[in-house]
C-alpha cells in the first residue's frame, strides 16, 4: 500500500467469538470480538484480546460487551466501535490520504434483511466505502479450497461461536441451507451450568471456555484422550475454594444434547438436498469448519450417525476468513457477493 493508494481492501470475518481481518492475502488481525467501554461516557477503553482479559473482571465504571450474539449484531454502537478499532490495528496511519475502504464481510446464511443492513451500516460507519457481503458457508467452502462454481454438490458444516451454518453449495449458489443458533457459545453455557449442577461450583464464562478447549469432547470413547483438567472456583453454597478434576467423558455427556441438535440440523439439510447433489456429497464427504470443528471426536461421531465421511478443514478457525480474502481478490468474478 503505497503513499498514493486510494483504495484499501480488507476482508473481514466478523464472528461472535473472534474477528479476523485479511489484507493482501495475509491475516493482519485475529482478535476476540469483545469491546470494553466506560459505563459513564461510552468511550472505548479496549478491544480484542485486551478487552477479553477484562471480561468478567470489571468494576461498575467499566463494562465489557460482546457486540455480536448468535452471529448477528446485537449492540450496534459497540459493533461499530469494534470494527473501527480493528481496522485501525492494521496500522496504515502514515499516509497523507485516508484511503477509501473496500470491505468484504461474511454473514450467517440465515440472516434477515434487518441483520444484513445492521452489518452494512456498521461497516459503512466504520469507514467502508464499498461494502460487499458473502455468506459464511460459501466463504468457508472457498477457504477450504473447494470449487464453488463447479456443477457438483459440496456440503459445509461451519460451527462458529454463535451459529452453526450448514449449506449445500453448487454452481456458485447455496442450494439448501440450515442455520441454527446452537454453536460454541451454547457448548460453553452447557459446561457452565453443568459445573454448577454436578459439582456445586461457580465458574465464569472464560473458565467454561478453557474446560471446553482442554477436555471438550463429542464422544465418550476417544482414541487419544486428554488428561483431566483441574478447575478452581468457589463452592456455590459455602463460597469456600474448591479444586475439581474434570474428565472428557463427563463433558461429552454434558454436551450431548447440543451436539444432537447439530446432528439433526445436518440431517434436515440433507433431507432438502436434490438427489443428484446428494450423490456428490456422499462421494465427496462433508466438510467441517469453524472453531467447533476442533471439538475432539466430533467428526467420528457425526460420521457414525450419518454414514457419510466427515473431513475437518485444514485450518478450521480461519477457513471462513481465508475464503472471504479470496472472494475479495475476485470481486468481479464471484457473482454471489451481495453488494
Amino acid at each position: 500500500m503505497g503513499l498514493f493508494s486510494f483504495t484499501q481492501e480488507i476482508a473481514m470475518d466478523l464472528g461472535t467469538a473472534n474477528t479476523i481481518i485479511i489484507q493482501n492475502g495475509k491475516i493482519v488481525v485475529d482478535e476476540p470480538s469483545v469491546v470494553a467501554l466506560d459505563s459513564r461516557t461510552e468511550k472505548l477503553i479496549a478491544i480484542g484480546a485486551e478487552a477479553q482479559r477484562m471480561h468478567g473482571k470489571t468494576h461498575p465504571n467499566l463494562k465489557t460487551i460482546r457486540p455480536l450474539r448468535d452471529g448477528v449484531i446485537a449492540d450496534f454502537y459497540a459493533a461499530e466501535q469494534m470494527i473501527r478499532g480493528m481496522i485501525k490495528k492494521i496500522g496504515n496511519n502514515n499516509q497523507l490520504f485516508v484511503p477509501s475502504l473496500r470491505i468484504v464481510v461474511c454473514i450467517p446464511s440465515g440472516s434477515t434483511e434487518v441483520e444484513l443492513r445492521a452489518v452494512r451500516d456498521s461497516a459503512e460507519h466504520a469507514g467502508g466505502r464499498d461494502v460487499y457481503m458473502i455468506y459464511e458457508p460459501m466463504a468457508a467452502a472457498i477457504g477450504i479450497g473447494l470449487d464453488v462454481e463447479a456443477p457438483e454438490g459440496n456440503m459445509i458444516v461451519d460451527i462458529g461461536g454463535g451459529t452453526t451454518e450448514i449449506a449445500v453449495i453448487s454452481l456458485g449458489g447455496i442450494v439448501s441451507n440450515k442455520s441454527i443458533r446452537i454453536a460454541g457459545d451454547d457448548l460453553t453455557q452447557d459446561i457452565l451450568e453443568y459445573m454448577g449442577r454436578q459439582h456445586n461450583m461457580k465458574v465464569g464464562e472464560r473458565t467454561a471456555e478453557m474446560i471446553k478447549i482442554n477436555v471438550g469432547s463429542a464422544s465418550v470413547t476417544l482414541e487419544d484422550p486428554p488428561e483431566d483438567y483441574i478447575v478452581f472456583g468457589p463452592n456455590r453454597m459455602t463460597a469456600l475454594p474448591m479444586e475439581v478434576p474434570v474428565s472428557y467423558q463427563e463433558i461429552a455427556h454434558c454436551l450431548d444434547k447440543s451436539i444432537n441438535k447439530i446432528e439433526m440440523a445436518v440431517l434436515s439439510a440433507l433431507e432438502n438436498t436434490p438427489p443428484e447433489l446428494y450423490a456428490d456429497i456422499v462421494r465427496n464427504g462433508i466438510y467441517l469448519a469453524g472453531g467447533g470443528a476442533l471439538l475432539k471426536g466430533l467428526d467420528k461421531r457425526l460420521q457414525e450417525k450419518i454414514n457419510i465421511p466427515f473431513h475437518i478443514a485444514e485450518d478450521p478457525l480461519h477457513s471462513v476468513a481465508k475464503g472471504t480474502g479470496i472472494a475479495l481478490k475476485n470481486i468481479g468474478r464471484y457473482k454471489f457477493l451481495i453488494r
